[in-house]
């Protein structure tokens, strides 16, 4: 069975970052008495946050995972997932104090978003590559 601390790691942060975003929604929704919908900027933003995290989240901690159990060094596992990381902390920040409006910390939290997706996908290419050619 895999061993897999170095994504157990950042799938935690990732969590925590989740929880945070998802409390976040629940504060907005309890100080409007909103059960469903978003009437403010706030609520829709708050849900918007949560849920782009959310959609992002998975796809990299998989690709983390696979490189992890086939052999990637770990250094890189460690820059990616905390470039990874990062990104999702920059983008929450910015999209939360920008209102969803343009924020540095968002457009560069979505930028290495994509770069540690990019990159991730890259480096598990490269390690099945001499599967391919069996």
């Amino acid at each position: 069975m895999p061993f897999l601390p170095i994504t157990a790691l950042y799938a935690s942060i990732c969590a925590l970052i989740l929880l945070y975003l998802a409390y976040d929604v629940v504060r907005f929704r309890q100080s409007q008495k909103k059960g469903l919908g978003h009437d403010t900027k706030e609520l829709l933003v708050a849900g918007r946050n949560h849920a782009n995290a959310a959609e992002y989240m998975p796809i990299a901690l998989l690709l983390l995972a696979l490189a992890e159990v086939n052999g990637a060094a770990t250094l890189i596992l460690h820059v990616l997932g905390f470039t990874f990381v990062a990104a999702r902390f920059g983008h929450a920040y910015g999209f939360k104090k920008s209102l969803g409006k343009v924020h540095m910390a968002r457009f560069h939290g979505t930028l290495f978003t994509w770069i540690s997706i990019l990159a991730l996908v890259i480096l598990n290419l490269w390690l099945s590559w001499p599967f391919f050619l069996v």
